[in-house]
């Protein structure tokens, strides 16, 4: 038997509002595929579509601070596969390397600008498994639902980083006014068929996961080579 009676009611779902800068904590999900070295076993998220050689980071974001404390988001970024550039790198990961740079900035208020041997240690990981837990500054948006079936979806609008008005207020916890987006609503594609009412959302993942980092692995889709590994204690973010 199963009683559910001491089980949680569900929460609203009412959206994080568009242009909100907030304080985020983000954990990855594991995705079951292995990415580049021991630390990455099992981190990595295969695309759905057939025959795709993406490899994705899963990542749920939790509000930190402020007045939208405990609520979440969910956002996939590639690390591997996809279109290439003209040297055979690929696109996706090089716009995923850089916000989770400015991530690190942001979480450890460094100066974007500071290149400094101190500085550029502090951004050498020995695996994106040493992204999971950090908790930076950041500006969300509402992705509206390119299925009529679906709800709309906060995403990561941009990091926002040291140096610009609003960090330290943000990662203070305090309340900043929104900065709405001003990007045009994407057309929803009509639904092939009707969902059951009891399918989920697409904008709904799975319940949030452990922080613990994940087991290590062996590669499969390695993405760009990192430099040389920082000390065996782990991310900054996570010594406190």
């Amino acid at each position: 038997m199963y009683d559910m009676n001491d089980a949680e009611l569900p929460r609203g779902s009412d959206l994080i509002p568009d242009g909100s800068f907030v304080k985020v904590t983000m954990t990855i999900r594991p995705g079951g595929l292995d990415g580049q070295g021991e630390v990455d076993r099992g981190l990595l998220k295969a695309a759905k579509t057939p025959g795709s050689d993406v490899r994705m980071l899963d990542c749920e974001f939790t509000v930190a601070a402020g007045p939208h404390i405990r609520r979440k988001f969910w956002q996939m970024f590639t690390v591997a596969g996809g279109k290439v550039d003209e040297h055979g790198v690929s696109i996706g990961w090089k716009i995923s390397k850089g916000t989770f740079r400015a991530m690190i900035d942001s979480a450890l208020g460094l100066d974007p600008q500071d290149m400094s041997e101190a500085a550029r240690g502090k951004r050498v990981l020995r695996g994106l498994a040493d992204l999971s837990g950090i908790t930076f500054a950041a500006k969300v948006r509402v992705e509206p639902a390119s299925d009529s079936r679906y709800g709309d979806s906060n995403r990561l609008d941009r990091v926002v980083l040291p140096g610009e008005p609003e960090y330290r207020q943000i990662m203070a916890g305090e309340a900043v006014p929104a900065q709405p987006s001003t990007r045009a609503a994407r057309p929803a594609t009509p639904p092939a068929a009707a969902a059951p009412a009891w399918a989920p959302a697409a904008s709904a993942p799975m319940a949030s996961r452990s922080w613990e980092r994940p087991a290590a692995a062996t590669p499969t889709q390695p993405a760009p080579q990192p430099g040389p590994a920082p000390a065996a204690t782990g991310p900054a973010w996570l010594n406190g």
